[in-house]
């Protein structure tokens, strides 16, 4: 069941993923016809398209994609449901009903809190990566853009050492922590 678990959990983290890469790229007002996100639409458009027709107009013109938030909470949602059944359905005991909302929940919560964690990360390691190996990558300057207002805070305080930018590492390391406690 341990395999089952993480191929499901792998797969929401996926969906969740490229719903608030969508989320960001919209927000930060990038170009969607570039990677990552063709990759984001192609995975999300599906669930994000009919919630965009159907949210209220106010809500459609924001600068906020609630589309693509909401289409990741539901996403969370969905993984605490499939989650809660396939334990429930190796589990002996019956499950409350109040057990069963509480863990759906806390479920989805989790894989949201650890997409969002973990999707930043996998974001900044390619953004520094690719500063090193290929800084004149066509994909960087996306990933500069997206990775630039996470990093601003963190480089006020963060004086460059020897001319290299630990910013990156620093916040590579506080998302660590974070996942850490998330357990």
């Amino acid at each position: 069941m341990r395999i089952v678990f993480f191929l499901l959990e792998t797969f929401f983290f996926f969906l969740v993923a490229a719903a608030l890469l969508r989320a960001w790229m919209n927000h930060l007002r990038i170009h969607m016809s570039a990677q990552p996100g063709r990759f984001a639409i192609a995975v999300t458009d599906w669930l994000v398209a009919p919630l965009r027709r159907v949210l209220p107009r106010a809500l459609a013109q924001s600068r906020i994609d609630w589309g693509s938030l909401i289409a990741a909470v539901l996403l969370s949602l969905a993984y605490g449901v499939v989650w809660l059944l396939l334990a429930s359905s190796v589990s002996p005991a019956p499950l409350s009903a109040e057990f069963g909302f509480t863990t759906v929940a806390g479920m989805a919560l989790r894989i949201f809190v650890r997409t969002l964690l973990q999707g930043l990360m996998l974001l900044l390691l390619g953004y520094a990566i690719l500063s090193w190996v290929q800084p004149h990558s066509p994909v960087m300057g996306t990933l500069e853009r997206l990775c630039a207002p996470i990093l601003r805070p963190v480089r006020r305080v963060v004086p460059l050492v020897g001319g290299v930018d630990l910013s990156v590492l620093l916040l590579i390391i506080l998302l660590q922590v974070g996942l850490m406690l998330l357990g």
